[in-house]
């Protein structure tokens, strides 16, 4: 069976069509300036991107010009429609509602629609890709897979806040977490190239990209992560501040004269290691700045990997214990320094890092030293065929 999986944005949509048999990608690419003026990216396995203009004045024609680019008589993939078996949708947002992937019906839509105010920025973008696949390819199955479902297996003292519980009662105030896609790939794929039971080992996987997380994922359940009721909490990342003193806002507020949806765009897009270096918001862009000597450049790469040593070591201790630590997403496949880095600082658990396996970028494999207690590991993520194969099992 053929999968085409749609992560939809509010402007933009990328696409990975897979073979769930072999699971081969057999095409993959993006829509972008969807509204404006509309730019799709095509690139067909083995084959060179292709990068068209298309009018995409909604999703609608955005999915229109993905269905044809992979059916067209010389580049496409599929001879017709007929041919995809199913649609796998990332959905961020499950609530409480979702605590595993769903076949999309007039039921499931209504419930996540009720999700739509704990992710306004995104549940909706992802409801407009379903309801454009509906339109554009009726009686096709189609899968909500929920960013934050991973970790509905939390238990409560790791989700409720120190916040009177008639907010979790009335408004569902709680920790959700995301990235769960991911840290379920990532924890998984840990165990199978370490070669132990998934259900019997202790995992941290450390999703280090703009937006960055960290889990204890233990006995094959995550019981702990660093996002929050919003992916605002936790480690300093691109342009989001991570853990705060709450009261920062009524000072800064004060000092600045600022109201609250203007405090949270600062929080949201103007922090983190944007914010502290005054330079950007790309870690490749801040290890250069730093090399040149760019003081505030290179505070926010200690502070970056100050918070990940910082919630590696309180996983750790949650689990009483871990078996492997595995980098993953754009920063932590990447960045040899950051692995070294946060390595170093767990020595007490008797991890250790091998300088020539760490020469990487983007490979699977142990960066860890045969003799480590712990295994450390470089995966790279893959959330597509992760959603393929949820995909598959809910509609085979």
């Amino acid at each position: 069976m053929n999968i085409l999986v749609i992560n939809c944005g509010s402007s933009s949509l990328k696409y990975q069509l897979i073979n769930s048999a072999s699971e081969e990608v057999l095409a993959k690419g993006l829509c972008e300036r969807i509204g404006i003026d509309g730019k799709l990216t095509y690139q067909p396995e083995g084959g060179e991107k292709e990068k068209s203009d298309v009018s995409m004045p909604t999703h609608t024609e955005a999915i229109d010009a993905v269905i044809k680019a992979l059916t067209n008589e010389k580049t496409g993939v599929i001879k017709s429609l007929s041919e995809v078996g199913a649609v796998g949708h990332r959905v961020v947002h499950g609530g409480e509602k979702f605590t595993s992937s769903c076949i999309i019906n007039e039921e499931s839509l209504k419930a996540i629609e009720e999700c739509n105010e704990l992710a306004p920025l995104h549940n909706p973008a992802n409801l407009i890709g379903i309801h454009a696949c509906q339109e554009l390819m009726p009686g096709v199955p189609m899968v909500a897979v929920f960013d934050t479902a991973f970790h509905q297996t939390m238990p409560e003292k790791a989700f409720i806040y120190g916040l009177p519980y008639e907010y979790y009662e009335n408004y569902k105030v709680r920790r959700y977490g995301f990235h769960g896609t991911s840290h379920s790939y990532v924890s998984k794929r840990t165990a199978e190239i370490v070669g132990k039971p998934y259900e019997e080992m202790k995992i941290i996987v450390c999703h280090l990209g703009n937006g960055a997380s960290v889990s204890a994922v233990d006995c094959g359940k995550s019981v702990d992560t660093s996002m929050g009721l919003t992916p605002l909490e936790g480690l300093v990342m691109g342009t989001r501040s991570g853990d705060i003193d709450p009261a920062i806002l009524e000072y800064v507020g004060k000092k600045e004269n600022k109201n609250l949806d203007e405090l949270m765009e600062v929080l949201n897009k103007k922090s983190g290691l944007l914010g502290i270096s005054c330079l950007s918001s790309d870690g490749r862009d801040l290890e250069d700045a730093a090399e040149s000597g760019n003081a505030k450049a290179q505070l926010a790469l200690d502070i970056f990997d100050y918070r990940v040593i910082k919630y590696v070591g309180a996983y750790a201790a949650v689990m009483n214990g871990v078996d492997a630590i595995a980098f993953t997403a754009g920063i932590g496949e990447n960045n040899k320094e950051l692995r070294k880095n946060v390595c170093a600082n767990l020595g007490y658990l008797g991890v250790k890092i091998d300088d020539e396996k760490n020469n990487v970028r983007g490979e699977e494999r142990i960066i860890s030293t045969d003799d480590s207690k712990v295994k450390v590991l470089l995966v790279p993520t893959n959330e597509e065929l992760a959603i393929a194969r949820e995909t598959l099992a809910l509609v085979k």
